[in-house]
């Protein structure tokens, strides 16, 4: 009787297991290059909400796209998360992406910052811009990325290396804005103006015009909110500038990091529903709060930081046109000798 007693408690166990099983939310896998202690806190306050549980891996993003087509449908991913418009472009023509319907990405994503195959949406900004020496320029003195192409910038114009995507798609921007031989004229007045050997990231880059070393650079500004960070006093030393601010200049230079729904993936909805998730105003607030970018949706508060560095006119440019231009400012880089 006690050895029936203990199987049929057993069995109710197991019942019970098999009920809690059927009844959980099935799992969101993230293929993610954003460095992971930026990202995870956010995914997990949504297991946190919502009982989903995620299943991160973490790489670069070329790695990444070449991880989701080598495994083809047999791969575990649901949701790819990169940075850079061009690795997004790249992914959804290279057929690693879905196209999604769904009104609430696309209420909470600008136009221009999504693609419009609805196969990946902007999740934060990362505007690109003028940085200064306060000490020896003036603000007047600035006013476009075409401008420092000037000769009056010789050998005062710091520039990151490139071989990153950031400088890729701001030279795409320029493809996009004016075509290639005037992109090209501008690149090449760039590198005439260098103050040196170009930098291997922005945060160099902006120490670099606090030390003298030159004048004026090109930088992503979430690197200038990190420094600020630690040292509330560099403002005092390097100044931001928004780029592109006059009538018919353009506006200043938005890139992302952003994502979308992989071709293959095993839970869809799931995925779905984690992106519009952090596409929300109060998920952005704290997904670009510490990480000094700006927020996608524009409800969203944007870090102490980032607020005080003012309101500016972003480029109206479509993320996937400039994307679309990579390989075209890849080569003019080549060709004007931009290392």
């Amino acid at each position: 009787m006690k050895i029936w007693k203990t199987a049929l408690c057993a069995g109710l166990v197991g019942a019970a297991t098999l009920a809690q099983a059927a009844d959980a939310p099935q799992a969101v896998t993230v293929y993610s290059s954003r460095i992971e202690a930026l990202l995870k806190p956010t995914l997990d306050e949504y297991t946190k909400q919502t009982g989903v549980k995620i299943n991160l891996l973490t790489d670069r993003g070329g790695s990444l796209a070449e991880r989701l087509a080598a495994e083809g449908a047999s791969s575990p991913a649901d949701v790819l998360i990169t940075v850079d418009m061009g690795n997004l472009h790249n992914a959804a023509e290279r057929g690693l992406l879905q196209k999604v319907d769904s009104p609430t990405l696309n209420a909470n994503v600008p136009d221009n910052f999504r693609d419009p195959g609805n196969r990946w949406w902007g999740l934060s900004q990362r505007e690109r811009t003028i940085f200064y020496a306060a000490d020896r320029v003036k603000p007047e003195q600035l006013s476009t990325y075409e401008d420092l192409a000037d000769p009056k910038w010789k050998g005062k114009l710091c520039l990151r290396t490139s071989k990153q995507t950031y400088t890729q798609s701001l030279v795409a921007m320029m493809i996009a804005k004016h075509g290639v031989d005037k992109a090209e004229q501008i690149t090449k007045g760039w590198v005439n103006n260098l103050a040196g050997d170009v930098f291997t990231n922005d945060a160099s880059l902006l120490k670099a015009i606090a030390a003298g070393q030159c004048d004026v650079g090109i930088a992503n500004t979430y690197y200038y909110g990190r420094i600020l960070a630690k040292e509330p006093d560099f403002n005092q030393k390097v100044k931001l500038f928004w780029a592109n601010q006059g009538k018919d200049e353009g506006g200043t230079h938005v890139n992302l990091s952003g994502g979308g729904v992989t071709a293959h993936a095993k839970n869809p909805e799931g995925a779905r529903k984690l992106l519009e998730w952090l596409s929300s105003d109060k998920v952005q607030t704290a997904y670009t709060h510490g990480t000094y970018e700006s927020p996608i949706n524009k409800q969203a508060e944007a870090d102490p930081i980032v607020k005080a560095w003012g309101t500016f006119v972003p480029s109206p440019l479509n993320a996937a046109d400039i994307g679309s231009r990579q390989p075209e400012a890849i080569k003019l880089l080549d060709r004007v000798g931009y290392r």
